[in-house]
């Protein structure tokens, strides 16, 4: 009996070893095609063009072509259940945000379960976010904002790039903390968003100051406050909500890659390692800073932790402020 379960053992460890071995080598091997990094995001906001910058980089970096391929809908819905459905073989990465960890909560019947379809594989950057409306709208300060709001309640509109986007939750976290009634208007992307609130036809929108910076330097939106703890770099001038008159309030977005689950260990280890010492050089913060961006560093295991707690923070505010799909 000692002898069978000594062979069995044996088995098992040579096992193990035969796995191990072959992960290693697919980690060495890796990339030798093409891989895709699948936007679930229109073109031209911060997850497409953070998304390029990493590809350039893993291309470089690795010798093989990283390829953006968007593919927008659904508040990130349609284009993260096409990187779930893939193979999980590292040819297929997805380029996800806080919408993803909002979704958890406030899509629950999605054809997906991020925690249980993907691995974590690295974080990218976070940055604030800005409230902006348009100069014909009358609205030069959130006390201006918050007195219309309450006089007219409904009659203003705010846009963003989809339902659970951080654009859409930073809204909705404002109307319950400063108890206010506005219609959301969700669009296909935040290209279509910002467009149309320099435009005037949309009264406001929360925005990344990475992408909308520029359009408040230019005149052509106003900038009445910024989302994080302290006052954004790139926007020193502006004051936070919580400077403004929203005590405590706090929104970011941030972003980071993800996996289809079954993703072999040693290429999710050697893609978090190479893009942990992208986003980690001098460089990069540099470069990042003056965007209005901060690098994340974080290895898959911590990222993970990181992804689960972001799932727990956003399902107690959704409950607690009973915010529903529009």
């Amino acid at each position: 009996m000692k002898r069978k379960q000594l062979l069995q053992s044996a088995l098992a460890l040579l096992g193990l070893a035969a796995v191990l071995g072959s992960s290693s080598a697919a980690a060495q091997s890796y990339p030798n095609r093409a891989v895709r990094i699948v936007v679930p995001f229109a073109t031209g906001g911060p997850a497409d063009v953070y998304a390029r910058f990493i590809a350039q980089r893993l291309t470089e970096a690795l010798g093989q072509s990283f390829v953006v391929d968007n593919k927008p809908g659904g508040g990130s819905v349609i284009g993260t259940d096409l990187a779930a459905k893939a193979a999980a073989d590292g040819y297929t990465l997805l380029m996800m945000s806080n919408t993803h960890t909002v979704n958890e909560t406030l899509i629950p019947n999605k054809p997906f379960a991020l925690m249980k379809d993907f691995v974590g594989v690295a974080p990218i950057n976070y940055s604030d976010l800005v409230l902006v409306a348009h100069p014909s709208k009358g609205i030069n300060t959130l006390g201006d904002l918050l007195k219309r709001a309450q006089a007219e309640p409904g009659k203003l509109n705010y846009a963003s790039s989809g339902p659970g986007t951080p654009y859409h939750m930073a809204g909705e976290l404002l109307k319950s903390m400063a108890r206010i009634n506005m219609v959301h208007v969700p669009y296909k992307g935040s290209s279509g968003a910002r467009t149309d609130v320099i435009g005037g036809q949309v009264d406001l929108m929360f925005d990344a100051v990475t992408t909308m910076t520029e359009q408040v330097k230019a005149g052509k939106v106003k900038a009445l406050a910024t989302t994080g703890r302290a006052r954004s770099d790139v926007m020193p001038e502006v004051p936070t909500l919580t400077e403004a008159g929203v005590a405590g309030y706090e929104a970011t977005i941030w972003l980071g890659l993800m996996a289809p689950r079954g993703t072999p260990q040693a290429v999710v280890d050697k893609l978090n390692e190479t893009i942990s010492k992208i986003v980690g050089t001098p460089e990069i913060k540099q470069t990042w800073s003056k965007q209005g961006a901060v690098p994340m560093l974080m290895n898959p295991a911590n990222f993970t932790k990181y992804l689960n707690d972001d799932i727990s923070k956003w399902a107690t505010v959704i409950k607690t402020a009973n915010i529903k799909l529009d």
